[in-house]
């Protein structure tokens, strides 16, 4: 008979079992096995220490899919993208983004009944995207100056300081000097005459920004291109031009359908789009576009035949999930044209309606108000006593992570607060934020909870 007094598996509260009483190696391995029940609970309760992603606003990157599309992805996270023989099904899904969203950029050579027509390829995000993006235009000038017998050991890039980090690891990474155009206060973004002023025969090409990271804005992309257009028929350097459209690529052909950005400026050789910032798929997923094939070296691709086929690849990674293609895909066919159109149209204007509630805040001066993506920055003015990081600061308290720093080279004097509006942040929520925000600056001007420096800057 067993003893009733002795301890029960059964009956025994959740958190006095081994893991809720001993410690856990935080650096080493555990000398023991765990059960499985213990182990989720364990590390779901650590991660209750983590912000909550819905109101991270610092943050392009989504936080929110269809309850069906997180069901969809978790029941293909055994699926290596990289497998296509294994997997024709994901590699056909993988094609058909591509060419959606090479048409999406009209791109040359789509071939409605060719399948492959598209140069393209999915990314682990953008940043992947941006490296291959990069190295095509290498290649390219590379191939060109030496068929002119010229020298090629020295390829710049024109871009502004303006443009994310993983433009400066390009550069750093694959040995192109990268020559960066200033900003100015009141002005973030690059400018054709910037651009016109700094390109030479080393120039393998000139990035411009479609949504910065800084401010959300638009960099003239049609412009720029007509000062390089110009610049070559007078006899100077005919430089390329690649789009980082990693935040508005797939904003702004839903809200301004008739802004020539992409492929309808010839001029325009790739792009790069995240389809895990306003594509609204969970990370990492991205693409890079590519006008027509001509554009892509065909150095730069590589066959394998250990997979079970003989299959081109010319992504940096090899292994990698194929269920964020598979999430991309599902928000493609159950958006569409339409879908995405009404949730970019929403997120405008509950960006405009935040914009204009925090403008009615004394001291606050909106630098942008989400009419181009759905990005919303301001600055404090005047001195009234504290500053951007202080409301950042005491934002956070509240819940609300919306990052504050410092603008880049030559303008760092000026300091902003920004508020990225993406799916899944409800209209109630923003004027919620709206009105947390008028809070603070009331508690501020008080003179308590002052002196906050500046933090990491927040992507």
């Amino acid at each position: 008979m067993s003893d009733p007094t002795a301890p029960s598996e059964t009956l025994a509260p959740a958190y006095t079992g081994r893991l809720g009483t001993d410690p856990i190696p935080a650096l080493r391995l555990p000398k023991s096995e765990t059960d499985p029940e213990a182990t989720y609970q364990f590390i779901h309760d650590e991660l209750m220490l983590d912000g909550s992603s819905r109101l991270n606003l610092a943050t392009f990157v989504t936080t929110w899919m269809d309850p069906q599309a997180g069901r969809i992805m978790a029941e293909t996270f055994d699926k290596n993208m990289i497998d296509k023989d294994e997997y024709p099904a994901t590699a056909e899904i993988e094609t058909r983004c591509v060419n959606m969203v090479a048409a999406l950029f009209h791109a040359e050579e789509l071939d409605p009944a060719d399948p492959s027509s598209a140069t393209g390829v999915s990314t682990i995000g953008s940043s992947e995207a941006v490296m291959l993006g990069g190295l095509a235009l290498k290649w390219r000038w590379r191939e060109a100056r030496k068929a002119a017998g010229k020298d090629a050991s020295k390829p710049n890039l024109v871009l502004g300081s303006n443009v994310q980090v993983v433009w400066e690891k390009f550069c750093r990474y694959f040995d192109v000097e990268p020559k960066y155009l200033p900003m100015e206060p009141g002005r973030y973004v690059i400018t054709p005459e910037q651009v016109r002023d700094a390109v030479d025969e080393n120039t393998i090409g000139v990035v411009a920004i479609l949504g910065t990271t800084f401010t959300g804005e638009l960099e003239p992309v049609a412009e720029i291109a007509a000062a390089l257009d110009e610049l070559a028929a007078s006899g100077g350097p005919d430089v390329p031009l690649h789009v980082d459209a990693a935040s508005g690529g797939f904003v702004v052909p839903f809200l301004h359908p008739d802004l020539e950005w992409d492929f309808r400026v010839p001029r325009v050789v790739s792009i790069n789009v995240s389809g895990h910032k306003y594509g609204m798929t969970y990370p990492g997923i991205g693409f890079v576009v590519w006008r027509s094939k001509e554009h892509l070296p065909e150095d730069l691709v590589f066959r394998v035949n250990y997979l079970g086929g003989d299959m081109p690849t010319f992504t940096l990674n090899f292994s990698r999930p194929g269920n964020q293609v598979i999430g991309q895909y599902y928000n493609f066919i159950r958006l569409g044209v339409a879908g995405y159109t009404q949730i970019m149209e929403t997120l405008r204007d509950t960006a405009l309606m935040l914009s204009e509630q925090i403008s009615e805040i004394e001291n606050m001066k909106i630098i942008t108000e989400g009419s181009a993506i759905p990005v919303i920055s301001f600055e404090v003015t005047g001195d009234p006593g504290f500053t951007v990081f202080d409301i950042s600061h005491e934002l956070r308290a509240r819940g609300f992570q919306v990052p504050a720093y410092t603008m880049p080279a030559d303008a760092e004097d000026v300091a902003v607060l920004r508020i990225v509006l993406r799916e899944g942040f409800s209209r109630d929520m923003a004027h919620k934020l709206g009105e947390d925000i008028a809070d603070v600056v009331g508690y501020l001007r008080k003179g308590v909870g002052r002196g906050h420096t500046a933090q990491a800057f927040a992507h």
